[in-house]
């Protein structure tokens, strides 16, 4: 069976991977596809897919024994709902859409706004930081929590990640500053705007009561969600099957993904997360499916008639 993971990250956000050396990883895992779905940024997309096609090129050239990979353009965006940062993936996103773009530029600007801060924060305490600090120590990245960590880490500030978490930046630590967010529902709306397939990410994540997560859901879908992740790499059997029915119940179709991050979460495998997630092709196909029916099935009669 052809295995794809529709949830991973590169070090355009917080992985540790380049889009290339995911490309690499997931040949070397035998993927026959995988969703780049960088947190709120879209800048490793056009490195991984020219990766996967000179892949793709070698294997027609040489006629060798192998599956063709293909590399679906994504993003993961967060939101708030009910104080909670909620995960909105985005597939076949069309990412270099002016409308996008500009969308993409503000979540960029608030971003840097609130690490400006931080950096304030953290520097009042004593801790040599500064936000150009970072960029020079992390380049060509989206700066998240999980660089603060490992900066903090790799100048001695800390003994361990988990550490800086708790100590510094972390959602009750003294140096935390709040993104401003959009919400779910405008997310899906912006991902349906660029003819993308928008998905509720790891939902049991959350730790919602069964009925505030049952109304996001119910909520999403009336703007337009597509799917919800069924297939994640720590949720348990009686977890699935409740997303399962969740998904029935609001016909949403089902995705899945590890979250891979690299050794930013150890042990985390790409594909099989901690070991026992599978995701087939066919849930690839489905969504493959509704993308067509959503936005090219009039096109494809027009061009008929």
């Amino acid at each position: 069976m052809n295995i794809v993971d529709l949830h991973v990250h590169s070090n355009k956000s917080d992985g540790s991977l380049s889009p290339t050396q995911l490309v690499e990883l997931a040949v070397q895992k035998g993927l026959s596809a995988f969703a780049l779905t960088d947190h709120d940024t879209t800048e490793g997309l056009e490195e991984a897919m020219g990766a996967a096609q000179k892949y793709n090129q070698f294997l027609d050239n040489n006629q060798e024994v192998g599956k063709p990979l293909e590399v679906i353009p994504g993003i993961e965006f967060s939101t708030e709902y009910m104080g909670k940062d909620i995960h909105i993936v985005g597939l076949f996103i069309e990412y270099d859409s002016d409308v996008f773009k500009k969308k993409i530029q503000e979540f960029v600007d608030a971003r840097i706004l609130r690490n400006r801060k931080m950096c304030e924060g953290l520097a009042s305490a004593g801790i040599d930081i500064t936000y150009e600090k970072l960029l020079e120590e992390f380049p060509c990245c989206i700066i998240t929590r999980s660089h603060y960590a490992k900066y903090l880490l790799n100048h001695g500030y800390t003994t361990s990640m988990p550490e800086a978490f708790e100590r510094y930046i972390g959602d009750h630590a003294p140096y935390f500053v709040p993104r401003e967010k959009i919400t779910p529902q405008q997310a899906v709306e912006l991902i349906n705007e660029v003819k993308g397939i928008a998905i509720l990410a790891h939902p049991i994540l959350y730790r919602m009561s069964k009925e505030n997560l049952e109304n996001l859901v119910k909520s999403l879908a009336e703007v337009g969600l597509a799917g919800i992740e069924a297939l994640y790499c720590t949720y348990t059997k009686g977890e699935e099957l409740q997303i399962r029915k969740l998904a029935q119940k609001y016909n949403l179709l089902i995705s899945g993904g590890s979250d891979f991050h690299g050794t930013i979460k150890p042990k985390l495998e790409l594909a099989t997360g901690y070991g026992n997630l599978v995701i087939g092709e066919h849930i690839l196909d489905e969504l493959k499916k509704e993308r067509d029916r959503r936005y090219f099935s009039s096109l494809s009669k027009e061009s008929s008639v």
